[in-house]
Order: structure tokens, then C-alpha cells, then sequence
């Protein structure tokens, strides 16, 4: 029996949330040295007009480098680069 050729499927990938590519942006950004450890990242109104985007989009980013420990936020102060990103 011969078979014929089957398409495959075309696998999707979702697409990415805008938070998501900023904060990933902000981390290469860490990488790259722009942000050293312990420096103040830029300013939530700053990071809106930067990015062009509303202050929740930037909330989210702010919040996925916090829960991923490459960050801290220091209320009412801002929001540091770690010592040590990630640990």
C-alpha cells in the first residue's frame, strides 16, 4: 500500500501580548547593560510613552520581570534593576 502524502497540520503559535514583548524587551535591555543591577528603571509614564502603550500594558510587563526576580519595586520610589537578575 502506498501513501499518499498527508499535509500536516500547521501548527499556530498565539500570538504574544503586548506586555509580554515589552517585558521581554526591558530584559534584553537589563542583558544588554542599558539597566544595571541597581538602577532605577524609567518611570511608568516614561515606559507609556516609550512603548505607546496605557499604564496597565506596562503594569504587566512590570509585573512579570517582579515575579521572574529580575526586578523589585520599591513603593512609591520605583522599580530596581536586581543585584543578582533572576536569583
Amino acid at each position: 500500500m502506498v501513501y499518499s502524502e498527508v499535509p500536516t497540520e500547521e501548527i499556530t503559535v498565539p500570538p504574544r501580548y503586548r506586555y509580554e514583548e515589552i517585558a521581554d524587551d526591558i530584559l534584553q535591555r537589563i542583558r544588554a547593560g542599558e539597566f544595571l543591577p541597581g538602577s532605577r528603571l524609567p518611570s511608568r509614564r516614561e515606559l507609556t510613552a516609550h512603548y505607546d502603550v496605557t499604564e496597565p500594558v506596562i503594569d504587566r510587563a512590570m509585573q512579570i520581570l517582579r515575579i521572574k526576580e529580575i526586578t523589585e519595586t520599591l513603593p512609591g520610589v520605583g522599580v530596581f534593576v536586581r543585584d543578582e537578575p533572576g536569583r
